[in-house]
């Protein structure tokens, strides 16, 4: 045993080394996503919907990995500004595959952008309502909605109304998750918004997110645990699929940030965290804290809208 003990602290930052190296190389790493195409498609009209106060809605779908996608896509009245609308790509949270329904759900937040003067374009992921593909889990653990988002960050450029430099994303839970993934991946992306979102780096998301879909057959974050182990044995690996790794490539696009307290679904420390590495990357951010507000910040509703709402104005 004496002879042996020296050699542990070596095996240990092999194992290590190897975790990194098998990181680096996973289709989550943000390095292998960077070197990934996301040209997506020609939008193209699906259903005419009835038109909103100030706004045409229609669903749409593009292509995303061969797959057709639809979406919830919103169209200001009037005339085109010059050089186009602003627009946003809207990132919804987790809803069960099975219950998920294009035009349910966040009806008040879409409309409350699209009233503002932004295209906005809501995907559903695949797997999702009538998107092709089979779905993904949630986005912490593999890639493939933050692919379908950035596909259709691309297919909103194909829109002769939208301004292809004034595109900016909002996402609520997972969403949010996928949002800074999508906005550390294409540096294109001019500014985000995230409501409650799991944007914590991984040890924290290992240790205090719920384990939804935890046992199932093909549970992605315990294929991850298997590959890499856990993430307090290998950093590296796990910096390397982590976007807040990646804060400083951001360079000066904004973030605003909203959470409650009293959310139970994603702690409120997730946020805190990137707001932390936010601060340490020198990257422009705003923390909104909401006492004892829920999930969906339910009791602050109408100001958290307006606030999201100002902020793209300002930086769209």
């Amino acid at each position: 045993m004496l002879i042996a003990r020296p050699f542990l602290p070596l095996l240990t930052a092999s194992l290590t080394g190897v975790a990194a190296a098998q990181a680096s190389d996973s289709p989550l790493s943000i390095e292998r996503m960077r070197a990934r195409a996301y040209p997506g498609s020609a939008l193209t009209t699906r259903q005419t919907l009835a038109p909103g106060a100030n706004y045409q809605r229609r669903v749409v779908s593009y292509v995303s990995d061969g797959l057709r996608i639809e979406a919830l896509l919103t169209v200001p009245n009037g005339k085109v500004p010059a050089g186009g609308w602003p627009a946003i790509v809207f990132n919804h949270g987790y809803i069960p595959p099975q219950q998920y329904r294009t035009t349910e759900r966040y009806v008040a937040y879409v409309d409350a952008f699209a009233r503002a003067g932004f295209v906005v374009l809501k995907p559903d992921y695949r797997g999702h309502g009538r998107s092709q593909g089979q779905p993904a889990g949630t986005a912490y653990w593999s890639p493939e909605y933050t692919t379908d988002v950035l596909n259709a960050y691309s297919s909103l450029k194909t829109l002769d109304s939208v301004n292809r430099v004034r595109i900016g994303m909002w996402g609520h839970s997972m969403g949010g998750h996928i949002t800074l993934r999508a906005m550390v991946v294409n540096l294109e992306i001019k500014a985000g918004v995230i409501w409650a979102g799991v944007v914590a780096p991984y040890l924290q998301l290992f240790r205090d997110l719920p384990r939804w879909g935890a046992g199932a057959p093909d549970d992605p974050r315990a294929r991850l645990l298997a590959t890499y182990g856990p993430p307090e044995a290998s950093p590296r690996a796990y910096a390397a699929l982590s976007p807040n790794t990646f804060l400083r490539d951001l360079k000066g696009r904004p973030l605003e940030l909203h959470h409650g307290t009293g959310d139970t679904h994603v702690p409120y420390s997730f946020s805190a965290a990137l707001a932390s590495g936010l601060k340490a990357a020198k990257q422009p951010y705003r923390l909104f804290t909401y006492a004892n507000d829920d999930h969906d910040l339910s009791r602050n509703l109408n100001v958290a809208l307006q606030r999201s709402v100002a902020f793209f104005k300002k930086t769209l």
